[in-house]
């Protein structure tokens, strides 16, 4: 199962903005457990990557989530991900502050790394 909400339902909330969750393990996701609160924002949650590019063509979203921790992200996976969708925010999720081997993709197309474990309302600040 790809997502927390059915699509459809959630795409008929206009007042809501979508963000796409990438982890691989979806039961302790701490940004579901805060999107969870919030009306202004509703999830769809992935557990690989290769959904990713797939789920951004069926819908408009705000922003995406990639955990660092559980996934193989990387530079040309981020790079192809911006140039295919100008306007969304990448924020990225991680134990480790220091990725060496994507400093080309946090300087250029990251909106924001940030440290788990996460702190909810500065997650909130970077979506709005």
């Amino acid at each position: 199962m790809d997502s927390v909400y059915d699509i459809k339902e959630v795409a008929e909330k206009s007042m809501s903005q979508l963000i796409l969750v990438v982890e691989a393990n979806k039961d302790k996701s701490q940004v579901l457990c805060v999107l969870s609160g919030h009306d202004h924002y509703r999830a769809i949650a992935l557990d690989s990557l290769g959904s990713v590019k797939e789920k951004l063509q069926e819908c408009r979203c705000h922003a995406v989530t990639l955990d660092l921790d559980s996934l193989p992200v990387d530079n040309r996976f981020i790079r192809d991900l911006k140039r295919q969708n100008s306007g969304l925010r990448i924020l990225l999720l991680s134990e480790r502050s220091f990725h060496p081997d994507l400093m080309e993709a946090m300087s250029d197309h990251v909106y924001a790394c940030i440290r788990k474990p996460m702190d909810a309302e500065e997650f909130i600040y970077l979506l709005n």
